[in-house]
């Protein structure tokens, strides 16, 4: 008997796995086969209510690369736990990523690095971050697919950083999606989620 595809959501910087439901019902209508998990990432924000997966007090260009390579055995932790209880370990082409902002910089970091060969992954507001070098050092899954998705008009990351990861990870190989929508800022609107819908139901076997 085939296993349901699994969809892990990882929230953005002061938030928490609760606040991407809405997100996760709309994908469910497009993918009624998946298992849809949002965890809470492992560490307490640093200003107030919600949870990180690094911390962004005093970050700069130059040390968010070390911060991503310093969170990446607590979120290896976190998402081996999720896979292993969907009985998926030997099976990572039905298991999707999708990201918010700081989860997104998570979910690249990810499948650049070439930890996590997964079916695919979506990017909403995000960029690619991770520390050099990407290639030849780092071999991703050239079977992952991704679709990036960002606002034209978003404040917190500018939509350069979507456009500069899809560039680099397609000089990996990897298969790439992007989309800037006009006027939406740091947020994940209504038309990029079924877009994503979409992309994940083609993307992960029934």
């Amino acid at each position: 008997m085939s296993m349901p595809a699994l969809v892990i959501l990882l929230h953005g910087v002061g938030s928490s796995g609760a606040d991407l439901t809405l997100l996760a019902g709309s994908l469910r209508q497009s993918l009624p086969h998946a298992d849809f998990v949002a965890p809470d990432a492992p560490l307490p924000f640093d200003h107030g209510p919600g949870r990180q997966w690094f911390s962004v007090t005093g970050i700069t260009e130059t040390n968010r690369p070390q911060r991503i390579a310093a969170a990446r055995a607590a979120f290896d932790r976190t998402l081996t736990a999720i896979i292993a209880a969907h009985g998926l370990e030997a099976r990572l082409e039905q298991v999707a990523l999708v990201g918010f902002s700081q989860g997104s910089i998570m979910a690249l970091d990810a499948v650049a690095s070439g930890r996590w060969k997964i079916g695919a992954a979506v990017a909403f507001s995000g960029r690619l971050a991770s520390p050099p070098p990407l290639a030849p050092s780092y071999a991703p899954s050239l079977a992952t697919k991704l679709l990036l998705v960002h606002g034209a008009a978003d404040p917190v990351i500018p939509p350069a950083g979507t456009i500069r990861a899809a560039d680099v990870l397609e000089s990996l190989g990897m298969t790439v999606t992007r989309h800037i929508f006009p006027g939406i800022g740091h947020t994940i609107s209504p038309d990029g989620a079924a877009m994503a819908a979409r992309f994940l139901a083609a993307a992960l076997p029934a």
